[in-house]
């Protein structure tokens, strides 16, 4: 055994990047940005293989630029569909639509509900194509895989997203009943909600459908925010990390039923998870990324995993090209990515430090996921939360139980509702416990910092986040970011106290 570091295999991820970068220029400007972007990155690669060394040069070469020009292709069909869809000439207008729904409406401004689907009928026509519904209350049984009818009116989307239309919906839904793999999947997440009310406090209750199934329907403003600040949002969407623990959790019954048997019930299992959580774009992205991370768990290898990771990426885009411009699709790319490649390295220096390897490992993932994603999510939020490393590594114990027993709990709720209910007892010291820090998070003195948002937000962040990393290494940059921590500590502990016991 050596302790030399493992060379990474990195053959398909030039090939995965180009497919990206070309499908979202493709969707955002247009063949004109596609072909622009093949140009760039194929440039770009012989200059990079050139100076690196020039013995592949042409085969890299070759390689990036028949992929780029292949989704090239390929993204500029989808697009022309979309602008030359018969919906868009009726932009302002009116008509009777018929979709079917990709996801539980959500909530939004002014008691409306909004929703992804499927268009499937306009004007009685048969037609295809994604859209967004804005609609009332009245659409709020909806579940996914209803087909439903209704009066809308058309509108111009607002995200280049591949979607081709906006509809506001008008009066009564006709809606008709979903396939009963849906239906099926419905009554488990109403009888888990249903169920976790029962036995739970309200906030406690609230937030595990979130946690377990990416249900945040019944979670309240406040705790929104508090998550947001505190760094802990991922936690209620579903994520590659839900996928990761419910796989990892099955495969532990190897020691049982053998290493083919668990690896496949680890697969019905995944199946049936992604079922119950609604198989939507995202769902299905937070899947093969989580099944990524498993990959480089169960095997210890990150050479296996940056392939899998690259080829999952060309998959995704070619089967869903409109995750090339979904944020969630960014963040789980680049999470993953750090997890399986920066995560280990530094987990092997703080080990040769003398840290344990738990805490090592926890420390390393929880670290290098927030230096990758802080800069995106600082470009969309404007906002840079400061105590996000500190709080998931707070949390990150509590997590795997929640989402085992939760995910166990969802699949006896509709069978068996008083075993649902004593599983969902034992999360609930967790689940007091994640709220807790989110809380007392968000509450700290700067706990989030101001930035531009936009490209500005995103550079300033990765600079500055790069930058600490290099000088990491100075003994006196860490002590100065202790001494930061512990005074920001001491001053939110002092104003709890204080807070507490209030004016005399």
């Amino acid at each position: 055994m050596t302790d030399e570091p493992e060379l990474l295999d990195l053959r398909l991820v030039p090939a995965a990047l180009t497919a990206w970068l070309v499908t979202a220029a493709g969707i955002v400007w247009y063949i004109a940005g596609s072909v622009l972007v093949v140009i760039v990155v194929t440039l770009l690669a012989a200059a990079v293989t050139r100076w690196a060394g020039p013995a592949r040069t042409g085969a890299v070469v070759i390689a990036v630029a028949v992929t780029g020009v292949g989704f090239a292709v390929a993204i500029g069909l989808r697009v022309n569909q979309v602008r030359e869809h018969p919906v868009v000439d009726r932009y302002g207008g009116a008509a009777t639509v018929r979709v079917v729904v990709s996801e539980v409406p959500r909530p939004t401004r002014g008691n409306r509900l909004m929703f992804r689907a499927a268009l499937t009928e306009l004007d009685g026509a048969p037609v295809s194509g994604r859209v967004m519904v804005f609609a009332s209350s009245r659409f709020g049984a909806l579940t996914p895989g209803s087909p439903v009818g209704f009066r809308a009116t058309l509108s111009r989307p607002t995200r280049a997203d591949l979607t081709v239309a906006a509809l506001s919906a008008r009066g009564d839904p006709t809606i008709g009943e979903a396939p009963a793999i849906q239906r099926g999947a419905q009554r488990i997440r109403t009888s888990f909600a249903e169920t976790a009310r029962l036995v739970l406090p309200a906030d406690q209750a609230a937030i595990l459908p979130g946690l377990v199934l990416g249900d945040t329907s019944t979670v309240s403003t406040q705790t929104t925010a508090e998550f947001r600040s505190s760094g802990l949002t991922h936690l209620t969407a579903v994520s590659g990390a839900n996928v990761t623990i419910v796989c990892g959790a099955l495969l532990l019954s190897a020691a049982l039923v053998g290493p083919r048997i668990a690896v496949g019930l680890a697969l019905v299992g995944l199946v049936a998870f992604v079922i119950v959580v609604q198989p939507s774009a995202s769902v299905l992205r937070s899947a093969v990324m989580g099944a990524v991370t498993l990959l480089a768990i169960v095997t210890h290898r990150r050479r296996q995993a940056i392939p899998a990771l690259a080829a999952s990426v060309l998959v995704l885009m070619a089967a869903a090209p409109e995750l090339a411009v979904d944020v969630g699709f960014a963040l789980s790319v680049c999470a993953t990515a750090a997890i399986v490649v920066i995560a280990p390295v530094w987990a092997r220096r703080l080990e040769a430090r003398g840290w344990p390897s738990t805490l090592a490992a926890a420390v390393s993932v929880a670290a290098a996921a927030q230096l990758v994603t802080a800069p995106l999510v600082a470009g969309i939020s404007g906002r840079f939360s400061v105590v996000a490393v500190a709080a998931n590594l707070a949390v990150v114990g509590v997590i795997p139980p929640i989402t085992v027993l939760g995910t166990a709990a969802a699949a006896l709720a509709a069978v068996w509702p008083a075993g649902a209910g004593l599983l969902i007892r034992f999360t609930g010291p967790e689940v007091w416990w994640l709220l807790s820090v989110a809380r007392w998070a968000s509450g700290m003195p700067g706990a989030t910092v101001p930035t531009p948002s936009g490209w500005a937000g995103v550079l300033l962040v990765a600079i500055s986040g790069i930058t600490l990393t290099v000088l990491w290494r100075s003994r006196w940059v860490r002590r100065a970011v202790a001494g930061a921590a512990v005074v920001m500590l001491a001053w939110t502990v002092a104003g709890q106290v204080v807070g507490a016991v209030g004016p005399t």
